[in-house]
């Protein structure tokens, strides 16, 4: 892993891409296993454990240059990273007892269309008309997934919208810090202040499980330490802005888990849905991408 802000390897597009999405593969992974793992804990042992094992990585590599490795005046800006990526987790994973896999991880993973309203209504910073045709374009996705259902709003897919803005604030916040943190750092303090956060819940939550919880468990956070350091591995080969579109392989892949796993086919407006909510993710983080080149 990078121990510097910004150190990167020669561009290699195509095996950043891979990476990304072996990433995501495992994020895909990190839901299947917590929908498994949801029958014998609550929602707050399966965040402890998932921060615990990544936590106890990273450690020491972070520890290996000394206290002034870790020493921060962005711990603010950790703080809201490791609130906002904790909350959302815990909203997906809470999605996922009350949805199909493939819908809680859609509406969750919608979160790039949701970044240029945050980035607007925080720094009023300019958004282009194609970004804002891309965002409304997925939004009209997830009214697919949502409308056909013939309901209201049920409990989970409120959650996993609000999952989604959580998601947003914290993408945009690790953009912030690694402008400036290198790469460890941030992982450290979010695995870090993400277990103190959760501890508490855990404790309240906590309830006895059968030995054969904790081989599901440890895949979790095995999973999810994997999709971490695949991702910034990634990030050294190529822009997060060029493999960026690749987020939306996640959706994909727990389409095909929630099939395979639980017979869980998506209907026509579900194909529908997935379609616009890429379709236009990719429309926003282009055209996002292509304003602050110009601007660069």
């Amino acid at each position: 892993m990078s121990s510097t802000a910004g150190e990167h390897r020669p561009e290699n597009l195509v095996l950043g891409a891979v990476l990304t999405t072996v990433a995501f593969f495992c994020v895909a992974l990190v839901a299947a296993l917590a929908k498994v793992s949801a029958q014998y804990t609550s929602t707050g042992v399966l965040l402890l454990f998932q921060n615990l094992i990544c936590l106890i990585f990273i450690a020491p590599v972070a520890w290996r240059g000394g206290r002034s490795a870790l020493r921060t005046d962005k711990l603010g800006l950790h703080v809201v990273r490791a609130v906002t990526g904790t909350a959302c987790w815990y909203a997906l994973f809470f999605a996922i007892t009350q949805l199909p896999l493939a819908n809680a991880t859609l509406l969750t993973y919608s979160a790039p269309l949701w970044m240029p309203l945050i980035a607007w209504a925080v720094t009023r910073q300019r958004v282009s008309r194609a970004t804002w045709l891309g965002a409304g374009i997925g939004f009209v996705g997830i009214l697919f997934v949502l409308q056909p259902q013939g309901h209201a709003f049920n409990i989970g897919e409120l959650s996993a919208l609000a999952g989604a803005v959580l998601l947003a604030v914290a993408m945009m916040s690790v953009r912030w810090l690694g402008a400036t943190e290198p790469i460890t750092r941030i992982l450290f303090y979010y695995f870090l202040i993400s277990a103190v956060l959760i501890l508490p819940i855990a404790v309240l939550d906590w309830q006895p499980f059968p030995a054969q919880a904790w081989a599901w468990l440890i895949g979790l956070g095995v999973a999810h330490l994997l999709s971490q350091i695949l991702i910034v591995v990634a990030y050294r080969y190529a822009s997060a802005e060029k493999v960026g579109p690749f987020i939306y392989s996640v959706i994909v892949f727990t389409a095909l888990i929630d099939w395979i796993v639980w017979d869980q086919r998506p209907t026509l407006f579900g194909y529908l849905g997935m379609a616009l909510v890429i379709g236009g993710g990719l429309v926003a983080v282009r055209a996002r991408g292509a304003v602050e080149r110009t601007e660069a």
